[in-house]
């Protein structure tokens, strides 16, 4: 499986702060992109931190959960495609479960996590959603 191409899509909308399962991401962008594809329409959400391209969801806008997905480590370039949504976590700014995200990590292929903005708190890195 390989990387949707953008250049076949178009512009539908941008978000700063974008969030995961309702709670923004501070810093976190996502732009996403459409096609038809037959009487189906296909979705691309990319999302970047300060510039840099993090993560890429894909499948089509009909569907509850994202058909597969793909993560940049900056080190390494893009990661295996992943069938499914990505395993998100947050970030919290501070030991307290509602303490202000300060970034999000998400697991890759090989099982480990790569972390996207913040500094965790000394509670640490808390499951999305």
């Amino acid at each position: 499986m390989s990387l949707p191409d953008l250049t076949d899509y178009v512009p539908h909308r941008s978000t700063p702060d974008a969030d995961f399962e309702g709670t923004p991401v501070p810093g976190l962008r996502a732009d996403f992109y459409r096609r038809t594809d037959g009487d189906r329409i296909a979705s691309v959400g990319r999302y970047s931190y300060q510039g840099q391209e993090v993560l890429l969801a894909w499948g089509y806008v009909d569907e509850t959960h994202c058909r597969r997905h793909a993560v940049r480590d900056p080190g390494a370039g893009w990661q295996p495609v992943v069938e499914g949504c990505p395993d998100v976590r947050f970030v919290r700014a501070g030991d307290d479960p509602d303490a202000a995200v300060a970034g999000l990590e998400v697991r890759t292929p090989e099982g480990g996590w790569l972390r996207i903005g913040g500094t965790p708190g000394p509670g640490g890195a808390a499951p999305a959603g």
